[in-house]
């Protein structure tokens, strides 16, 4: 009987030496995988951001196109020191403004930095950043026309389609015979050919095309057309996390110095004051219920 079995339990042990082998095999492959999970996770939390951001390439020198095709302006060169700021890789692409927000909203790309003021209608479709640039809207006329702002009532006058200067033309000069375009380009073309009698335009915008041959000819009417809607951002979708990144790169280029040389490059002068203006403003707007034309509002 003992001999019996003790031939029972060393058949017995035999029997349970692989599978113990194979438990304590299976225990250490599972050890090991959860460091490799752990690793891939934190070097995905290290990875550099890829942000895709929307611009109209129409809008002279805030963002526009060489000879080449390539995007070029203010804008442009801002967002790269922005992108170098963040380690983050960035992709700037052109699109029709009245496709912007709709775009964004669909996400086909996560930010539009396009000359955009900072809307009380806008503001609730898109969340945006601080305010990067502060600028009015002034009206264009020949040289020698007796043409104003005060006197605009049945002319025919310009401006770019769901704008702030157009904006401005349908509340104050509900009179005048306001023609839209969809680009600032086609609406200087009908100005030159005398299609139209003047242009309400962005200030920098307009400025820009003054000092072009196209522009030569004619000149700003009257002062700068101040609104509470002066001040640009980067519109972002409601809740994106990355207004909070944008907006610590955007301080710590004003505060080294790179904002204002990027600006000055092309302004002659910071902005960093207009800008600190347009924050005040900003903050005093007050909210109103968003329609489909002002959200595209430029």
């Amino acid at each position: 009987m003992t001999n019996s079995m003790t031939s029972l339990m060393g058949k017995k042990a035999l029997w349970l030496a692989p599978l113990s082998a194979a438990m304590l095999m299976l225990a250490g492959c599972n050890n090991s995988s959860a460091p490799a999970e752990s690793a891939e996770t934190d070097t995905a939390s290290d990875a550099p951001l890829n942000i895709k951001i929307a611009t109209e390439s129409s809008y002279k020198p805030f963002s526009y196109t060489d000879a080449d095709g390539k995007l070029i302006g203010y804008e442009i060169e801002l967002v790269d020191a922005l992108c170098a700021q963040m380690k983050a890789e960035c992709e700037v692409i052109s699109q029709d403004w009245d496709g912007l927000i709709p775009g964004l909203n669909a996400q086909k790309f996560d930010a539009i930095i396009a000359g955009m003021s900072i809307t009380p209608e806008r503001k609730e479709v898109v969340d945006f950043s601080d305010p990067y640039f502060h600028s009015g809207i002034i009206l264009i006329g020949k040289k020698g026309d007796d043409l104003s702002v005060e006197s605009l009532k049945g002319l025919p006058i310009a401006s770019q389609r769901s704008t702030v200067a157009s904006q401005y033309l349908q509340d104050e000069h509900a009179d005048a015979d306001i023609k839209l375009y969809d680009t600032q380009d086609n609406a200087y073309l009908d100005l030159t050919s005398g299609r139209v009698r003047g242009m309400m335009s962005d200030k920098v915008t307009g400025i820009d095309w003054l000092k072009t041959d196209a522009g030569k000819d004619y000149e700003v009417k009257g002062q700068e057309i101040s609104t509470d809607d002066d001040a640009m951002g980067i519109a972002f979708r409601k809740g994106d996390p990355l207004v909070a990144k944008f907006n610590a790169a955007l301080a710590e280029l004003k505060d080294n110095g790179t904002y204002d040389q990027i600006t000055g490059s092309y302004f002659g002068t910071s902005s960093t004051a207009a800008a600190q203006k347009a924050v005040a403003t900003t903050d005093s707007v007050e909210e109103a219920p968003a329609d489909a034309m002002a959200a595209a509002e430029k």
